[in-house]
């Protein structure tokens, strides 16, 4: 049976909809990475596959904050934060199958996704390399006059990078509207935050430009949501952009091929311990939102959601062999070689 909105305390007022929608969210995104784990397994998705596993919160959070005309830039563990920007997830998955259906055409993959459509403007593999972009894009709206935000997501091991600093240092100095975001699991890679930074309260790092820096609770959707919309509000409206740094435990390791070892057993059940799906849905079932019925039925929907993905990924056509450069450059270029391996020189 559905809790019934006469007999709902939801937690600070809360619409019970919306709860609900995040909910579904957070499993939808799980039962998508368990699934793009499973394809990576059977080699239906090449190169690297980074999973969103444990972020869930932090993900629907920040984008539930933002407008869907603000732009999003994220490194390339982004696969819950394209589906949370509103991108449907079968073509997400047709992305990782390298699908013409997929949002960049197959071309990107898992760690280059990119859909100017819903404002999502990467997917970087390279660490950091999405910083100076992101304050590009800020600039441009500051210059254009307009008032959309710039949110730029990162892991901790970005911010010891020298791209981080001055990436910083200019949206500090004009005043840009651009929100930057870091995941802390604890983890660059496999070495702890506390072994690779001076300073491990990330958050302290917006100070050395006089900018506001927070920290917050990542597997805490809620808390995510207000303090990056207050923070987003104030880039938007006053020219203040800031740090926001979410402390999120990694459920799995670093890629799907990280057995992850470096880590002890009481971390890996920390970690557990500390799965936002469990807090969320617990939080929600308390408070009469849900019951184990609607519960389920939404947990229902949700794998029925991203098992569709999956399958609308598996029919999509192949790319071509002869579109293989089709984008080597943005406009015709004298000279340019359309060989194919094995094609003969002349």
């Amino acid at each position: 049976m559905t809790a019934t909105a006469e007999r709902v305390t939801t937690p600070a007022g809360e619409d019970v909809e919306t709860l609900r929608g995040y909910y579904r969210q957070m499993v939808l995104i799980r039962r998508f990475e368990e699934r793009a784990a499973q394809g990576y397994t059977q080699a239906k998705i090449g190169g690297y596959c980074h999973l969103n596993l444990g972020e869930e919160a932090t993900a629907v959070g920040l984008l539930s904050a933002m407008r869907p005309t603000d732009y999003l830039f994220t490194n390339y563990r982004e696969h819950g934060y394209a589906i949370a920007k509103g991108i449907e997830p079968g073509r997400v998955m047709a992305e990782l199958y390298g699908r013409t259906t997929g949002t960049s055409k197959g071309w990107g993959g898992s760690m280059h996704m990119f859909d100017t459509g819903s404002r999502l403007l990467g997917g970087y593999g390279i660490v950091g390399g999405q910083l100076p972009l992101a304050v590009g894009a800020a600039l441009a709206i500051d210059y254009r006059g307009g008032d959309d935000v710039v949110v730029c997501q990162m892991g901790d091991g970005t911010t010891n990078i020298g791209a981080f600093h001055e990436s910083l240092n200019i949206a500090a100095l004009w005043r840009l509207p651009v929100l930057f975001v870091v995941i802390n699991n604890n983890l660059g890679m496999g070495t702890t935050v506390e072994r690779s930074s001076a300073e491990p309260e990330l958050f302290k790092r917006a100070s050395a430009y006089r900018m506001i820096g927070e920290r917050v609770d990542g597997t805490d959707l809620l808390a995510v949501r207000d303090t990056a919309a207050r923070l987003i509000e104030g880039a938007r409206h006053e020219g203040k952009p800031a740090l926001l740094e979410t402390t999120s435990p990694r459920l799995k390791g670093h890629s799907v091929v990280d057995p992850a070892k470096y880590r002890t057993a009481d971390e890996v059940a920390a970690a557990q311990a500390a799965d936002p799906l469990t807090r969320f849905k617990n939080t929600l079932l308390d408070s009469g939102v849900l019951d184990e019925d609607s519960a389920a039925e939404l947990e229902r929907a949700a794998k029925a959601d991203a098992d569709e993905a999956v399958a609308f990924a598996d029919a999509s056509p192949h790319p071509e062999p002869s579109t293989l450069f089709d984008y080597t450059y943005a406009t015709p270029v004298p000279g340019d070689s359309r060989r194919l391996p094995a094609d003969p020189v002349f």
